[in-house]
């Protein structure tokens, strides 16, 4: 994995599913790791795991300034990575106003509490890669994604405004939008999911997304492209196809 042996990158959402599975893919290449999550017990399980072991530093990303004391505790880094997220599947029928903010704050709110410790920083070294995982799902409104849908698709048009504002830096920004990955959060969804892959399977569409110079990667390639070709339908033949039937 050139240029990112001896690394040191910061993984935030290490604890299980594709954080967990991309902290084993990416120690075992030789990047020096700091792993964060809530669940400090899991990190240190993973941490001594790793080929060299890893630092661990729990966080919970609801709180500002748990996430500024955290960048203060893990110090100088090469690079982010941005994972955490939580998940219901949800319909607007049986809205939970918890559980829907809980998702705009944690998969949304947090990302931007965490990039927004992390890439001034960079810019201002004018060195850094920072990784965020976005969501298929985010492309494009979809029936039983309320809260979500709309969190990753924040995620994917701040991470676009990254790019943007940094393009001419030598601060490298990726985005990386996975469909469905078995983990505990998929656990949840009494649907089929078209072309699930595993957590290591994942991790490795990650890597190859970080080996390469492109700023989007989506997988599982085919079916993205359902996705992607769903945003160039006017909104009446959208939602006659993807609109959720009455019951």
């Amino acid at each position: 994995m050139s240029g990112l042996s001896g690394k040191r990158y910061w993984l935030v959402g290490a604890s299980e599913g594709l954080g967990r599975a991309l902290a084993a893919a990416l120690a075992a290449e030789g990047v020096r790791l700091v792993l964060s999550a809530r669940n400090r017990e899991r990190l240190e399980e993973l941490a001594a795991t790793l080929p060299g072991g890893a630092d661990v530093v729990p966080l919970d990303i609801a709180s500002l300034s748990a996430v500024q004391a955290a960048r203060e505790q893990v110090g100088e880094i090469d690079g982010l990575i941005f994972i955490a997220g939580v998940y219901w599947p949800m319909r607007a029928q049986d809205w939970e106003p918890e559980q829907v903010e809980a998702m705009c704050d944690i998969n949304f709110t947090g990302a931007a509490r965490v990039l927004g410790s992390v890439v001034p920083g960079f810019a201002r070294r004018d060195a850094g890669h920072v990784v965020v995982i976005g969501s298929l799902s985010g492309f494009r409104g979809l029936p039983n994604a309320i809260g979500y849908g709309a969190s990753k698709a924040g995620v994917m048009h701040l991470t676009e405004n990254l790019r943007a504002d940094l393009a001419r830096t030598r601060v490298r920004v990726q985005l990386v939008n996975p469909g469905f990955i078995r983990t505990r959060l998929t656990e949840k969804n009494e649907f089929t999911m078209p072309f699930i892959v595993t957590p290591e399977a994942a991790a490795g569409h990650v890597m190859a997304a970080m080996r390469s110079s492109r700023f989007q990667t989506n997988f599982p390639r085919v079916f993205s492209w359902v996705f992607r070709a769903s945003q160039l339908l006017p909104a009446p033949l959208y939602f006659a196809l993807f609109g959720a039937r009455r019951p």
